[in-house]
Order: C-alpha cells, then structure tokens, then sequence
C-alpha cells in the first residue's frame, strides 16, 4: 500500500510516495529528493551528523521515521543559506576552522542554527560545547567549532 507523505523541505513543499512506512527522514532527504547535504555517519543517533531541523527544533534524522513527520517544515544544510549570503553560522565555521575532513559540518552546523535558537546565545563556551554534545567530530576540530559558535553569536546578534 503506497501513502504519500508531505514535507516543507527548505520551503519548498514535497509530495513523496513511500511503499513502506519505515524509511527514515535521513534516507528520504538523501535518497527521495536528492538532498545529500545531511550526511549518514553513524545511523544510531550518536554522532549528530545528521542534524536537521523540524519544525525549528534539532533532530537527527537517522532516527525518525519520515512518516511520523507528515506536515512537517524540515531545514537541511541546503536551505540555511541565502543565495550567495551564507547563514552566519556557516561563515563562523568557515573564517574559525570549525572543521577538517568537513563530514561533520552539515550536522554541527544544523545543530549550532537550532541551539540558538531554543536557548539564545550564551557567551560560556563551556555552554556551548555542552548544547553540542550530541554532536561528533572525528577529526577533534573542537575547538575551532567552540570559536565558530562563539563568531556566530556574534553576528547573529549584530555585534560584529
């Protein structure tokens, strides 16, 4: 039995025919509408590489069923820029060396996006490394991404 399942992904609205019901959000973003921005690490919701955002809030999506989100308003890596304008959080991690190898950064970016906004900004980097902990880098860049977030705050409140 097939059900159509429908996604506001980066604003744009998404009819997916789904066969079955267990497809993960993850593999629907990546293998249904061809977003591969949100990357697959380690599929057991322990290293945050797949991050995105629901309806505003960071999920990881190897963990949710897609199904469990019909109606949903999902953000993904692809859809936080503006254009050519890179959402502030992008341009941190870029111009503080929030990354390495780079397989992390979609995930450490989503989540960075969606701590602002459930908590604010918070100028501890002990706070912050705390509100990304479910997120992983392998390379150890963790201190260019606590610099990053520290940049972002920055600008997102306009102090720069």
């Amino acid at each position: 039995m097939t059900q159509t399942l429908t996604l506001t992904i980066n604003g744009t609205k998404h009819d997916i025919e789904l066969e079955d019901a267990r497809p993960t959000l993850l593999d629907v973003l990546r293998e249904r509408v061809g977003l591969t921005g949100t990357k697959k690490g380690c599929d057991r919701g322990q290293c945050g590489a797949c991050t995105v955002l629901v309806d505003g809030r960071r999920i990881n999506s190897c963990l949710a069923l897609a199904m469990s989100h019909d109606g949903a308003d999902i953000t993904t890596i692809e859809g936080v820029a503006d254009g050519d304008t890179l959402h502030p959080v992008q341009a941190a991690f870029i111009e503080n060396d929030g990354f390495q190898c780079g397989y992390c950064t979609p995930g450490q970016i989503m989540s960075a996006i969606g701590l602002f906004s459930e908590n604010g900004t918070a100028n501890d980097p002990e706070q912050l490394r705390e509100g990304m902990s479910g997120n992983i880098c392998r390379c150890a860049a963790y201190a260019g991404i606590t610099e990053a977030l520290l940049d972002a705050q920055t600008r997102l409140s306009g102090k720069e």
